[in-house]
């Protein structure tokens, strides 16, 4: 196996899988939630625990999912934790623009984040993985609208007032 083969593998291949789980899965409860409450400070707290519960998930599965030896994947805690590392990263990107106060200004900002890491995700592909760039950003995209639609039907649909 090329050197080459063996970073694409035991160390680009872990940080696409993370990069990918926390840009797209934390995106469901952050906007569900800002979008349920209107409150930013619940997003920011949403986006955080969401962060930091999916890069420990990943983290583990990526480290117990293989030894690496008969794959040749390479250390599994290694794997592990650049898996949870770029799923903490994806997660908290858009998550910190909910660290402002002001609902409208957070959200334009958190989606500008969102569209900037589908852009790296599909280069990132397309650099690494042979895709084509075009064909990279359909693919990250369509799944990031798929979740940003149901979140964002979810929380303006569930979040509407009781009793109000």
């Amino acid at each position: 196996m090329s050197d080459e083969h063996t970073f694409l593998l035991q160390r680009v291949q872990p940080a696409m899988v993370g990069l990918i789980d926390g840009s797209l899965s934390t995106l469901a409860p952050i906007f569900a939630v800002v979008l349920a409450s209107h409150d930013t400070r619940y997003a920011f707290i949403a986006g955080l625990a969401t962060s930091l519960g999916a890069a420990i998930s990943m983290g583990f599965s990526e480290a117990l999912s293989d030894t690496g030896e008969l794959t040749g994947r390479g250390s599994p805690w290694v794997r592990g934790t650049i898996t949870g590392g770029g799923t903490f990263l994806g997660g908290i990107l858009h998550s910190l623009p909910f660290l402002i106060s002001n609902y409208h200004v957070a959200l334009f900002f958190a989606v500008a984040i969102v569209a900037f890491e589908l852009l790296m995700l599909a280069y990132f592909r397309y650099r690494f993985f042979q895709d084509t760039f075009i064909r990279a950003l359909g693919i990250v995209t369509f799944a990031g609208i798929l979740i940003a639609a149901i979140s964002a039907g979810l929380g303006s649909v569930l979040g509407a007032p009781v009793g109000g």
